[in-house]
């Protein structure tokens, strides 16, 4: 990995060998010292030689940018590539000029997909037999799904209240699913300390430098496919902060190479019930470590990555909002029924922060906006119940029919 120069402390500055399997550096207490991937950019850009023409079969063409050893056999479902559809209904109701990628098209159905691949990639390379994460339940099937397909063994830490449609995929993919009686930071601890414990691999984004990486090719997608039409605003949820980073990373790199000439403004959407990386990024106090919302992809009460997230805030001259679980649903119907895209409420949640934003005036009438839709509806139909209405019960004749779509009667 002659293109990744080192590890190094987003705290501290302290560097490590990315050569070895750390996840957070030793000069600080627990998790709290994160790290990030640098680069030598030169190298990089003399490797990159795919062309920018739109056309991408995955994240792989991006390879030149990714943490991996030249030799190591990707361990891949063909993720990344995902579409960029123009969303004129849902500009017209927001108003404002939108576009949506879509990345709950990706292989278990969320863009968590990227940052999976890269680490099983890694998991792999490095000869380590089981992978492990605590998960809200997407990171849970896209562990278990890569780890399948990479035949590696797979065990899980789940909160006990994660939807069960998303329990269903790692199941089916093989993975022991450990239910812990508590929140998904109480999952998150126990799989640091089985990892200390067992060595086993771990793919939890926020300590795991090497998922941020994957999360960064949606940025060289969005760079790419966006070419001479940057929009004026780049929208993402906010969870543990890893997605937007990455999303910024990769698409700033993409602008300090010379592949684009403008850069978007980052706009983080955040439910109300779970805010620490708006409340840092505006100085306000936060002392509930609880999260609560139905957003369970992004309900996360201790963000690990809070430094980066809001890193990309302050660098793109960007802001966050904070949305209600009630904006959410909203948002899951509206994107559905305007634009036929079904997405999670993590999914949804940048549309609830479009409307929020425009009514704010943080967003104007006469910007661009592209909101990147992180996961699948089937994710959480719970949820998508909630959010639309019932189905109306009729008698199995015509007249019922008849009453109710013909204007004469």
């Amino acid at each position: 990995m002659d293109h990744v120069r080192t590890l190094e402390c987003t705290l501290c500055g302290e560097t490590y060998d990315p050569e070895q399997v750390v996840y957070t550096c030793s000069n600080h207490p627990g998790v709290r010292g994160i790290l990030e991937v640098r680069y030598d950019y030169d190298v990089v850009r003399d490797r990159f030689d795919e062309p920018l023409d739109g056309n991408i079969p995955d994240q792989w063409k991006y390879r030149a940018f990714l943490p991996v050893d030249a030799d190591a056999e990707p361990v891949t479902l063909q993720e990344g590539g995902t579409d960029l559809y123009d969303a004129p209904r849902l500009g017209d109701e927001l108003g404002v000029h939108v576009r949506v990628k879509d990345d709950g098209r990706n292989p278990t159905g969320v863009l968590k997909d990227r940052a999976t691949s890269v680490s099983v990639t890694k998991a792999a390379h490095a000869g380590r037999d089981v992978v492990t994460c605590a998960s809200t339940g997407n990171a849970a099937a896209s562990l278990a799904g890569y780890a399948a397909r990479g035949g590696l063994d797979c065990r899980i830490f789940v909160p006990g209240d994660a939807p069960e449609e998303k329990l269903a995929q790692p199941l089916v993919y093989g993975a022991d699913v450990l239910a812990v009686d508590g929140s998904y930071d109480e999952a998150y601890d126990l799989s640091m300390a089985v990892t200390e414990a067992f060595g086993w691999y771990n793919r939890n984004a926020a300590v795991n430098p090497f998922q941020v990486e994957g999360k960064r090719t949606v940025g060289h997608e969005l760079a790419e496919q966006t070419r001479g039409d940057v929009p004026d605003w780049l929208v993402f949820s906010m969870g543990d902060g890893c997605t937007i980073y990455g999303g910024w990373k990769g698409f700033r790199e993409f602008h300090d190479l010379g592949f684009v000439d403008e850069l978007p403004k980052m706009l983080g959407v955040q439910a109300e019930g779970a805010s620490a990386v708006h409340d840092a990024f505006h100085d306000h106090d936060s002392t509930d470590e609880v999260a609560s919302t139905l957003a369970d992809s992004i309900a996360v009460g201790r963000p690990l990555n809070t430094v980066k997230a809001v890193k990309a805030l302050h660098e793109s001259g960007g802001t966050s909002v904070l949305v209600s679980d009630e904006a959410i649903l909203r948002a899951e119907k509206t994107l559905g029924s305007t634009e036929g895209i079904y997405a999670e409420p993590a999914g949804a949640t940048p549309v609830a922060g479009i409307r929020k934003a425009r009514s704010e005036g943080i967003i104007d009438a006469d910007e661009s906006v592209l909101a990147v839709v992180t996961g699948y509806g089937l994710k959480d139909t719970k949820s998508a119940i909630q959010a639309a209405a019932s189905a109306v019960e009729i008698a199995p004749e015509i007249d019922e029919v008849t009453r109710r779509y013909d204007p004469a009667e």
